[in-house]
C-alpha cells in the first residue's frame, strides 16, 4: 500500500463574491478508507466535491487524488475514479443500460461482465426508460455507474438516497470490500446514520469550516448516555447541579433525565439520598454526540452552534429531466470519463 494519500485537500478555500463556501479546509484520506464526510445541507460538501475533481477551480489551496493534481491531471484523475452527484440529472428517453452504454462507451469501455454483477447485487431493472424509474431505481443505477469501471477511489454524495434497507445493507458490502481491496470511498452525507455503519473515519463540517475529524470506534467511544430517573417525590433538577459528568437535566413531574459522560456512580450517590422507583439508561445517537461534543470548536470557528446550518441560495434541483447546462448529469459525466 502507498504512503501517498488517496484524496489530500490542502488549505481549500471558495468563494462566491463576498461569500465563502469552504474555508480553509484541509484533511487527507489514506488508501483502503472509508471516509465519512458530514454536515448539513449547504455546509459545503458537494463544494469541496466540486473543486477535489476540478468541476469548480478553488479561490485558494489545491487538491489531489492518487498523488495527482486536481487542476493540472483532471483527465488522469477522472479515469481513475467513479463519481456519484447528490443531483444525479439523466436523459429520461434512454433505458436504463442505454444509459449504461452511453457512459461506459465514453470511458472507452467498461467490463459488461462487471456491471451485469452490479446489476444482480442491487437487483436493478436496465430495461426500463430512465423516466419510469422510481427515485431509488434512478439512485441503483448512478451507483452502477460510478463503480462499472472498477475505480480506484469513489466518490459518492448522499448515495443511499431513496434506496430500500436490503439494497442500502448490499450497497455498504460493495464500500467495504472496495476499502478491503485497497480502493478508497469518500462518502458524503448530512445525516451521520448514513455512514456510522461503514466510515473508518468521520470528518464534520458546518458553514464551510472543518469542525472536526475522528475515527468512527472513538467517536462512539465519547458516546453520551441518557439516563431517566423516577423518583417517589419530585426532585429538583439544581440537586444535580455541578455533579461530575453530568448534562442537560431536565425534570417532568417525578421524573429526571440527564445526559452523563464516564461514571454513573457520582450520579447515583446524589439520586440515592432521594427515593428512587426506576432507573433506565441508553445511549445518545451519534447526531447528538456531534452537538455536544464540537459545540465548543464550531463557536472557535465562528458559528452560532444554535443556527441552522443550511446555506443553501436556491433549492437544489432532481429528477429525470433531462439535464440542463451545469448541471452533472451525463454531459457532466464526459468530463470524467
Amino acid at each position: 500500500m502507498t504512503d501517498t494519500p488517496a484524496i489530500e485537500v490542502d488549505h481549500l478555500t471558495k468563494t462566491f463574491g463576498s461569500f465563502t463556501a469552504v474555508d480553509d479546509v484541509s484533511f487527507a484520506i489514506e488508501p483502503g478508507e472509508i471516509f465519512g464526510f458530514l454536515g448539513p445541507n449547504g455546509a459545503g460538501k458537494s463544494t469541496t466535491i466540486r473543486s477535489i475533481l476540478d468541476l469548480i477551480r478553488p479561490t485558494s489551496g489545491a487538491c489531489r487524488v492518487l498523488g495527482l493534481d486536481s487542476r493540472r491531471d483532471a483527465v488522469e484523475i477522472h479515469r481513475r475514479i467513479g463519481f456519484l452527484p447528490a443531483d444525479l440529472a439523466l436523459y429520461p428517453n434512454l433505458t436504463g443500460r442505454q444509459t449504461l452504454e452511453y457512459l461506459g462507451n465514453l470511458r472507452g469501455g467498461v467490463d459488461w461482465a462487471r456491471v451485469s454483477a452490479l446489476t444482480e447485487r442491487l437487483d436493478a431493472d436496465l430495461s426500463k426508460k430512465v423516466g419510469e424509474y422510481s427515485s431509488g431505481n434512478r439512485q441503483k443505477l448512478g451507483i452502477i455507474q460510478a463503480f462499472m469501471h472498477a475505480p480506484e477511489v469513489v466518490i459518492l454524495d448522499e448515495p443511499i438516497t431513496g434506496l430500500d434497507p436490503l439494497v442500502q445493507l448490499e450497497f455498504h458490502g460493495m464500500l467495504r470490500e472496495m476499502a478491503d481491496a485497497g480502493g478508497t470511498v469518500f462518502l458524503s452525507s448530512h445525516t451521520i446514520s448514513e455512514v456510522e455503519r461503514v466510515a473508518d473515519r468521520v470528518a464534520f463540517i458546518r458553514r464551510g469550516h472543518l469542525i472536526a475529524i475522528e475515527r468512527m470506534s472513538e467517536l462512539q467511544d465519547k458516546a453520551l448516555r441518557r439516563i431517566t430517573l423516577e423518583f417517589g417525590a419530585p426532585v429538583a433538577a439544581g440537586a444535580f447541579d455541578g455533579v461530575e459528568g453530568v448534562h442537560e437535566v431536565t425534570v417532568e413531574g417525578a421524573t429526571v433525565t440527564a445526559q452523563f459522560e464516564g461514571s454513573m456512580a457520582p450520579l447515583l450517590t446524589v439520586a440515592t439520598a432521594h427515593d428512587v422507583l426506576s432507573v433506565s439508561s441508553a445511549s445518545v445517537d451519534l447526531d447528538e454526540i456531534f452537538l455536544e461534543f464540537y459545540r465548543d470548536e464550531v463557536v472557535a470557528a465562528g458559528d452560532d452552534p444554535d443556527e441552522p446550518g443550511d446555506r443553501e441560495s436556491g433549492p437544489r434541483q432532481s429528477g429525470t429531466r433531462e439535464p440542463g447546462a451545469g448541471e452533472l448529469g451525463p454531459a457532466a459525466a464526459s468530463e470524467l470519463a
